[in-house]
C-alpha cells in the first residue's frame, strides 16, 4: 500500500450532507429522486468506509499505528541522509505552516530495537524538526521495519516529497556501503541503478566529509559541479579547506558556497603552465591533459564529448587489461 493510501486512510473523514431548509417545496418527482440519489450515495459512502475499515484492519494486524510522540524520544536512523543548512528558507516555511495549520502528513518511524520507549525515524525528519522547534508532539506512522526496510522506507520518502540532492544520494549511498547494506539495497532506497550508484560513491569518496558539510547540500549543484570539486580537492585539498575557513563563506547560501571554492580553484588553476590538449578527429579541443610528478589528470569538456567520460570509466578494466597484454607481448 503507497504512503498516500497509508494516510488517506487514517485520516478519511465524512463529509457532513446538509440538512433541507425549512418549509421548502414538496415536489413529489422531485422527491422520490432525490431520496434514489441520496440512497446511492449513502450506499457509496458505506462501501467507502467498509473500505477504509478493512485496509486500517490490515494495517493494524501488521502492526501498523499512529502515535503522538514527544520528538525526544525519536532518534535518527544510523544512516543518516540529509545534510543540515542554516540557511534553509523552506525549513522556515514549513516550521510557519504547522504552527498555523498543524501537522498534515505522520512521519514514519519504527521502535527502536534496543531502546523501550524510544523510536526510530525512516523519513520526516523536516517535520520532526519542525515540531521541535515549536515544542509540539509529532503525528508518527508506528511500524515494525527491518534496518533494509528502514533504509529503503527512507529513501522512497525523499522521491515523494523533497528529493535529495546530487551531494545528499552520493553521502546517503557512500554511508549505506560502509554501513555493511548490499548494493541492492542501496540502489532500492535510492531508486537508481548499478552505474549511478558508482558515481554517487566515487563522488562522496573523493571529497572529505567535513569539506561537504561545510558546503552543504547545495539543491541545484548536480554531478558535474561535484565532479569538478573533487578535482579541486585532489589537486589542492589545504587550497579548498582555505576558501571554506574564509569569515565571508558561511554568509552564503549551500550553491554558492560551491561555486565560491570552484571559482577560486580555476582562477588558481589559471595561473599554472598549460598541459597538453586532446582533440577529436573533428578538430574540437575535448580534454586536458595535465601531468605532474607521478600524477596525470585528464578532464574532459563534456559539451564536446558528452557521456564520454562516463562511457570511459565503464571500461577501465577492460582498457587495463588490453594494456597488461600488450606490455607483456614486448
Amino acid at each position: 500500500m503507497s504512503r498516500r493510501d497509508t494516510v488517506n486512510s487514517i485520516f478519511m473523514r465524512k463529509a457532513d450532507i446538509p440538512a433541507p431548509s425549512v418549509g421548502a417545496e414538496k415536489n413529489p418527482d422531485r422527491v422520490r429522486a432525490g431520496a434514489v440519489s441520496a440512497m446511492g450515495a449513502s450506499l457509496q459512502e458505506m462501501t467507502e468506509a467498509a473500505r477504509a475499515a478493512g485496509r486500517l484492519q490490515a494495517q493494524i494486524s501488521s502492526g501498523f499505528s499512529v502515535l503522538e510522540i514527544a520528538p525526544a524520544d525519536i532518534s535518527n536512523s544510523s544512516i543518516s541522509d540529509r545534510i543540515p543548512d542554516e540557511r534553509d528558507a523552506e525549513f522556515d516555511a514549513l516550521v510557519a505552516s504547522i504552527a498555523e495549520h498543524g501537522q498534515k502528513v505522520p512521519i514514519l518511524v519504527r521502535p527502536d530495537p534496543e531502546k523501550e520507549g524510544q523510536y526510530q525515524i525512516a523519513y520526516g525528519r523536516r517535520r520532526l524538526r519542525a515540531a521541535a522547534k515549536l515544542g509540539l508532539k509529532v503525528k508518527a506512522i508506528v511500524q515494525n521495519l527491518s534496518d533494509n526496510e528502514l533504509v529503503i522506507a527512507q529513501g522512497k520518502e525523499n522521491l515523494d516529497r523533497q528529493d535529495l540532492s546530487f551531494i545528499e544520494k552520493a553521502l546517503f549511498a557512500h554511508r549505506l556501503e560502509d554501513a555493511g547494506y548490499p548494493r541492492d539495497v542501496i540502489i532500492a532506497a535510492l531508486s537508481t541503478d548499478k552505474a549511478d550508484l558508482s558515481r554517487y560513491i566515487s563522488v562522496a569518496r573523493g571529497v572529505p566529509q567535513a569539506v561537504i558539510m561545510a558546503i552543504g547540500p547545495a539543491p541545484k549543484a548536480g554531478r558535474a559541479r561535484w565532479l569538478a570539486l573533487v578535482d579541486a580537492v585532489s589537486s589542492s585539498l589545504k587550497k579548498v579547506e582555505a576558501i571554506i575557513e574564509d569569515d565571508a563563506f558561511a554568509d552564503l547560501d549551500s550553491d554558492q558556497r560551491l561555486q565560491r571554492v570552484l571559482s577560486k580553484m580555476v582562477a588558481r588553476d589559471a595561473t599554472k603552465a598549460p598541459g597538453e590538449t586532446w582533440k577529436t578527429r573533428q578538430g574540437q579541443k575535448a580534454a586536458q591533459i595535465e601531468r605532474s610528478g607521478t600524477k596525470t589528470r585528464i578532464t574532459f569538456d563534456e559539451r564536446m564529448v558528452p557521456e564520454f567520460a562516463d562511457y570511459l570509466t565503464t571500461r577501465l578494466d577492460e582498457l587495463f587489461e588490453e594494456f597488461g597484454a600488450t606490455r607483456s607481448q614486448r
